[in-house]
């Protein structure tokens, strides 16, 4: 890439199109993860945009829990990992940023990262499997909403969910992401 004549130059990064010219993903999907881009249907009263239909391939498992996570403009949610249950997460309102990255050593898409930008306007299912390190961040001016359809309903006891704060130091050598 020649680079401009400017200050800072050296540090300029291109810009790649995250979809190609006919709309499709240009990413290669983490293995196991899948993505359900759905359709707000406007009508004269409103929009209705489907959630989750037991027809769809990637509602392969009872809806056995559902939940709504909010999230501040500007707040990071990240990183979280389940053993045993798959997240089937949705944006329902606001826009959000969130990122898988593959850290299993078995994977064919080890080191892997996937984002998706999603919002009321942008709706999708993403699925995540288990230990798939995962989290999002606000990057819209309204509290976003984020429903998750988890394949296994929350253990009070013994809660399958792991953290790696993602301010921490260990999160910045492990995943390859910034906010």
């Amino acid at each position: 890439m020649d680079r401009p004549d400017v200050i800072g130059s050296e540090w300029l990064v291109a810009k790649h199109s995250q979809v190609t010219a006919t709309g499709a993903w240009r990413t290669e999907p983490i293995a196991g993860v899948r993505f359900r881009p759905t359709r707000p249907v406007p009508h004269e009263d409103g929009v209705v945009t489907e959630i989750a239909r037991s027809d769809w391939p990637e509602i392969d498992h009872d809806i056995v829990h559902v939940h709504v996570t909010t999230t501040q403009p500007g707040r990071v949610r990240a990183w979280g990992l389940h053993q045993r249950s798959t997240d089937r997460l949705v944006v329902m309102k606001g826009l959000v940023s969130i990122v898988v990255f593959d850290g299993r050593n078995d994977s064919p898409t080890k080191g892997s990262l996937n984002e998706f930008k999603l919002s009321e306007r942008n709706p999708g299912i993403i699925v995540v499997p288990p230990n798939l390190f995962h989290g999002w961040k606000n990057i819209g001016t309204d509290e976003a909403y984020i429903i998750n359809m988890p394949t296994s309903p929350y253990d009070y006891e013994h809660p399958d969910a792991l953290d790696l704060p993602y301010d921490s130091a260990a999160a910045s050598s492990i995943v390859p992401w910034r906010w």
